[in-house]
């Protein structure tokens, strides 16, 4: 497992300030997405299913997010598309996310801002796992809210 004070200050303020996402809701609603998703352990989902990088994100959100939101915000595409490696193709392929954590969690964080849902205040971890839950892992993902929040507060000690 990654240091987790290490991937809050180098990976995910980082890039989420890049973005424009950054805020201390969103850093723990990004942390704990990949607490939850990938243990900041697994880089390809087990079990065969498609889910890359340390926030599980599959390839079909990944080019939907691309297609259908930032298609349309050329500004935020061009800010994401630093943190990635230099293409001549649209977008970044989706294997960013298993090789470039700041990629990955800026991705991670634009999934969430497409949401018209404000997030969670800082701190509660509840809203944190019901927001992922809604949004991220969905009502047909495996994924619970207990879950989330067990995963939080083992790794966190809040």
């Amino acid at each position: 497992m990654l240091s987790i004070p290490q991937f809050r200050e180098l990976i995910i303020k980082p890039a989420l300030s890049v973005v424009g996402g950054f805020t201390p809701a969103a850093e723990q609603l990004v942390l704990g997405t990949a607490l939850q998703e990938s243990r900041l352990e697994f880089i390809k989902q087990l079990g065969g299913g498609p889910a890359l990088g340390l926030f599980q994100m599959e390839p079909a959100t990944y080019e939907d997010i691309w297609n259908n939101y930032l298609k349309f915000r050329k500004d935020l595409s061009d800010k994401v598309k630093t943190l990635a490696a230099p293409t001549t193709a649209d977008h970044p392929s989706p294997n960013e996310l298993i090789g470039n954590m700041w990629y990955a969690a800026a991705m991670c964080r634009i999934h969430y801002m497409r949401v018209s849902d404000p997030l969670p205040k800082a701190g509660d971890i509840p809203g944190m796992a019901a927001y992922w839950k809604e949004f991220y892992n969905t009502i047909q993902g495996a994924g619970t809210e207990e879950e989330f929040e067990e995963n939080w507060f083992a790794n966190m000690g809040e």
